[in-house]
């Protein structure tokens, strides 16, 4: 019976880990993306774009010096640019791609990586070698 060599053991579980920490689960964003927007900001000191002032909360002058403040910060910080900008955005990051589009993908790279292993491994037993 055939035996991954130490080599094929390292890539099936180098492929098996990059698919449990990209894939992505049904509500929110994978561990990768996670990791990335903790790490650009792991204190959370920096703001992010407030949403649209909801319908109704114009009239309120507090709720509304409150949204103009957290919007000025960001802008502020947004137009230094460079590394600063980069952290902005990476902070609120989320999966590139759709995530049943995505699942198919790391399906298909974690088979067609076993596939690729079991093949090249396949030419190295030969016949009456008892492997």
């Amino acid at each position: 019976m055939w035996q991954p060599n130490n080599f094929q053991w390292w890539l099936l579980v180098i492929v098996a880990l990059l698919i449990v920490v990209v894939w992505p689960p049904s509500e929110g964003t994978s561990l990768a993306v996670k990791f990335v927007n903790w790490s650009v900001d792991p204190r959370n000191r920096l703001p992010v774009l407030p949403d649209q002032l909801a319908l109704g909360l114009g009239d309120d002058p507090d709720a509304v010096a409150a949204h103009d403040l957290q919007t000025q910060q960001y802008d502020a910080l947004y137009l230094k640019g460079g590394w600063t900008r980069r952290r902005l955005e990476l902070k609120v990051a989320r999966d590139p791609i759709d995530p049943s589009t995505e699942r198919q993908l790391l399906t298909a790279i974690g088979v067609l990586t076993a596939f690729v292993v079991w093949r090249r491994a396949g030419g190295n037993n030969t016949p009456g070698s008892g492997l």
